[in-house]
């Protein structure tokens, strides 16, 4: 069975030449406007013409006007230009000027605080049109890394190690706050005020096993009055009692450069950790994310070596 003219695909170039006559609503215009001869604007508005089966413009004496069938049409034919362009742009790479991209970020709700604010000052200063969500470390982070419906997960997540690419950005060792106006935490934080001060803990925290099995080792006592959900009430509960906390150091030293917090050297030996930024392989060589990977790799490796250089 033979297929109908209006069947067969419909090339790009005569969608180009309708969106252009139908914006400059003269044929001349958008000849000159495409660097086209008129024959050759004539002949594909010919093979518009027969495949949409309308005259799609009549001549008024206000120009060439779209006839319904035309109006109807606009739409979806921008709509398939505007695809047709982005394969385009991806087959070329990614341009973050002119890209209109959304990228979702998994991270925990310490890198909102470290992280975060850096990644989107960046990203708004290079790439005005993109868009950032960012979703919570879970138990779901692998399958929607590997579903594309993430395109990166930035923190401390072991279990993400063996099935995907990862690169570390900075290492994390540990250190502790208390209030700067603490009624007896002054210059000096040793072993002995760990184990006799009352502590606040975070559950959220992926590294927060690592400090309870670093005390278990080392019969190290800590005694916990409050433990929250995350690290976004911690400044203020710091600084407004005589709670201590434990905590790694680049959440500890952000904490205390926005509130009245003092930072410590942790008196307890609790194994370091790498800070890393994981994507499938599926998207390795993805120009979009490779983009976003560098952008992550520029502003934390170096600015973790310029803070330890200062």
């Amino acid at each position: 069975m033979m297929n109908s003219p209006a069947s067969l695909p419909l090339e790009s170039n005569l969608l180009v030449l309708f969106d252009e006559i139908y914006r400059a609503q003269s044929v001349t215009r958008a000849a000159e406007k495409l660097q086209l001869s008129q024959p050759t604007v004539s002949v594909w508005l010919s093979k518009l013409r027969r495949h949409m089966r309308d005259p799609l413009f009549v001549r008024t004496s206000g120009g060439m006007r779209p006839t319904s069938h035309a109006d109807a049409l606009i739409g979806p034919a921008r709509e398939a230009l505007r695809l047709l362009r982005q394969l385009s742009d991806t087959e070329r790479g990614f341009d973050p000027t002119r890209a209109q991209r959304e990228f979702r970020i998994c991270m925990t709700d310490a890198s909102h605080i470290t992280l975060l604010p850096r990644l989107l000052a960046r990203v708004r200063a290079v790439a005005p049109r993109v868009r950032l969500e960012v979703a919570p470390i879970s138990a779901t982070t692998a399958r929607e890394l590997e579903a594309g419906e993430a395109d990166l997960a930035l923190g401390f997540v072991p279990g993400l190690e063996t099935a995907f690419h990862a690169q570390s950005l900075y290492d994390q060792d540990f250190v502790c706050l208390a209030s700067a106006h603490h009624p007896r935490i002054r210059k000096a934080f040793r072993l002995r005020t760990f184990s006799e001060e009352a502590h606040v803990g975070i559950l959220s925290s992926t590294s927060y096993p690592m400090v309870k099995s670093a005390l278990k080792r080392q019969h190290v006592e800590r005694r916990i009055v409050l433990e929250l959900p995350g690290f976004l009430g911690l400044a203020a509960i710091v600084s407004s009692t005589d709670l201590v906390a434990t905590v790694p150091r680049t959440i500890g030293e952000t904490l205390a450069a926005i509130g009245s917090v003092r930072v410590f050297p942790c008196p307890v030996k609790i194994p370091n950790f790498s800070v890393k930024q994981y994507w499938h392989f599926r998207y390795h060589h993805d120009p979009g994310n490779q983009w976003l990977r560098s952008i992550c790799s520029s502003l934390f490796t170096n600015a973790v070596k310029a803070r330890r250089k200062a």
